[in-house]
């Protein structure tokens, strides 16, 4: 899945993601170690992976985040 940065803490290592329909989808600090990533800059087109369940939301959980390639 694709998306693209909105917003990222540094510090905590957290922020957004938005979907390709605006949709706007959180990701945490454990997400972002997995793509082995050290910065996220609003605007970058970002890859996705996600789990197999939403959260009860309906909101997709992220289980990995990492600059999407070309």
């Amino acid at each position: 899945m694709q998306a693209t940065a909105y917003t990222f803490d540094p510090d905590t290592r957290t922020g957004q993601v938005l979907l390709d329909d605006g949709t706007p989808v959180p990701f945490d600090a454990a997400a972002f170690d997995a793509g082995g990533l050290l910065l996220l800059r609003s605007g970058q087109r970002v890859r996705l992976e996600v789990g197999e369940k939403p959260a009860a939301d309906g909101i997709p959980h992220i289980t990995l985040i990492t600059l999407q390639t070309f």
